[in-house]
């Protein structure tokens, strides 16, 4: 029971009903309905007041006919007269009170009532335009009845110059009335049929296909990992058959990117907790490593430095992947880094081959300096060149050339670093930053280049593939200004046409 003593289920009966008048009210069939009703009656309507018009002046011109074969009547007598009776019959029978002809120049009253009623209006048929027509048809719509008029008009067969006759208006008016109830009705009738028609079409042709449309955008909203949630396109041409294959194709690839990524998020969750005890076994294999570089034997000696070097490498990858698991990369602290100093550290620490066949090559001027910070961008350059050393020792015979340059372009810093190694395959081009899918290696993880790439947009700037091949990789690494508001490419495009910065050089 509610509060107000309402058993609960037909509260929720009353709830549920007026969801669904509130629904209906504001329905797209609802609104398509009243319009196509208003559009139609609207029609109907602007029938209507050209054929009230012509009504009536097809009731005037009858009358006239009328008068006219009653006006022949008399002059059909040898003196022009006819007993009042037989007058009186034939004014009757014309539905007039007086007829008057004009004819070679002299105008004749021929048939009159004793006392004919006084005129109130007069109306002249001859010349009548269709506006004026029309608003004599409303103005006696709304006039009084009883009101007598004059009504000017041509006689049929050339019988004169025009006729007039004095008619009451209230059986025209009374004529006008009926035939616009009847065509009102009848308005009434055809817009219902019309509309109907219409909306029912309309309805079947957009309003059913929409509605299905958003009921299943709503569905799949809810529920977008169940596969029957994606809609099945009809076989239609038009825009709605394209709008349905376009959602279609739309839902499964969100379909598809959000199983990748649930996928992700549970290697992710697996690689963290491997990471962790491979973190806490590698720091055991330190300790053992630091005693064993202790034993004063050649051979132990000269294998020390690198075990020592392949546990630290183990050891980062493990923290790399840690933290870009957790995406909680620091924002950029600016400072002023002289660029030689931090590619000679990149050097040291690149993983070169200690029998020299891969050469490192620094074209960066002494004096050249960036505003960046310096940890993220010693991650940049190391892991470009890491990828760089892996890639020629990948490639025929291991040796090759690691050039890193670096010039400035107006507020920029462009960042070269390339390899002579045998170039990025096709499906490491197309998912080049993409983690764990954008590798170039057997095995890899594409952490490296991912990485680097979001550290450099997090100080706006970005790295571009330059060119791959046969003869090599290059990438640029751009690092704009802290102050300036110019993307990359518009300041490549603005140093094009300015001096070498000699200062620099």
């Amino acid at each position: 029971m509610a509060e107000d003593g309402t058993p609960l289920h037909l509260k929720l009966v009353h709830s549920k009903l007026v969801h669904e008048k509130l629904r209906l009210r504001h329905s797209l069939s609802q609104r398509l309905l009243v319009l196509t009703i208003l559009f139609v009656m609207l029609s109907e309507v602007l029938v209507f007041v050209p054929s009230i018009a012509n009504f009536r002046k097809m009731w005037l011109e009858q009358r006239l006919g009328a008068a006219q074969i009653a006006a022949l009547a008399l002059e059909a007598t040898p003196d022009n007269m006819v007993s009042p009776a037989l007058q009186q019959e034939l004014l009757e029978n014309a539905q007039v009170y007086a007829v008057s002809l004009h004819r070679d120049n002299s105008h004749r009253l021929i048939l009159s009532e004793k006392m004919p009623p006084e005129i109130d209006v007069s109306f002249d048929l001859r010349n009548a335009m269709a506006p004026t027509l029309i608003m004599d048809a409303f103005r006696t719509l709304f006039s009084r009845d009883g009101r007598v008029i004059e009504v000017t008009g041509v006689p049929r067969f050339g019988a004169g110059d025009f006729i007039e006759i004095v008619i009451s208006e209230t059986p025209l008016r009374r004529a006008m009335l009926g035939y616009g109830v009847n065509i009102f009705w009848l308005s009434i009738v055809i817009s219902i049929f019309t509309a109907s028609l219409v909306y029912l079409v309309l309805h079947l042709v957009f309003v059913r296909p929409m509605r299905r449309i958003t009921g299943n955008m709503v569905a799949f909203r809810e529920n977008p990992e169940d596969a029957r949630r994606v809609i099945a396109p009809s076989a239609r041409e038009d825009e709605i058959g394209v709008a349905e294959r376009e959602l279609s194709a739309m839902q499964r690839e969100i379909r598809a990117t959000l199983n990748q990524r649930a996928h992700l998020a549970s290697l992710g969750a697996a690689v963290s907790k491997i990471n962790h005890d491979l973190r806490n076994i590698l720091a055991n294999a330190q300790l053992i490593s630091d005693r064993i570089g202790a034993v004063n034997d050649p051979t132990v000696q000269h294998l020390a430095p690198r075990l020592f070097a392949s546990i630290d490498r183990a050891i980062d990858l493990c923290t790399r992947t840690l933290r870009f698991g957790r995406a909680d990369e620091e924002p950029p602290h600016r400072a002023r880094v002289l660029l030689a100093e931090l590619v000679d550290e990149v050097r040291e620490l690149a993983g070169l081959p200690v029998d020299g066949r891969i050469v490192w090559v620094s074209d960066v001027p002494a004096g050249l300096d960036v505003e960046a910070d310096r940890d993220h961008l010693f991650r940049i350059l190391l892991n470009l060149g890491r990828n760089a050393v892996q890639a020629i020792q990948d490639g025929s015979g291991g040796a090759g050339e690691i050039r890193v340059t670096a010039r400035r372009a107006a507020d920029h810093i462009h960042i070269d670093v390339a390899d002579t190694g045998p170039g990025l395959p096709a499906k490491a081009r197309a998912h080049l930053f993409e983690p764990f899918v954008g590798s170039a290696r057997a095995g890899g993880t594409g952490l490296g280049l991912a990485i680097a790439d979001e550290l450099a947009r997090g100080h706006g700037g970005r790295i571009d593939l330059l060119t791959t091949g046969e003869k090599g990789t290059t990438f640029r690494v751009c690092i704009p200004g802290k102050e300036t508001m110019l993307d990359c490419r518009e300041a490549e495009e603005r140093s094009a046409g300015e001096k070498p910065d000699v200062a620099a050089q």
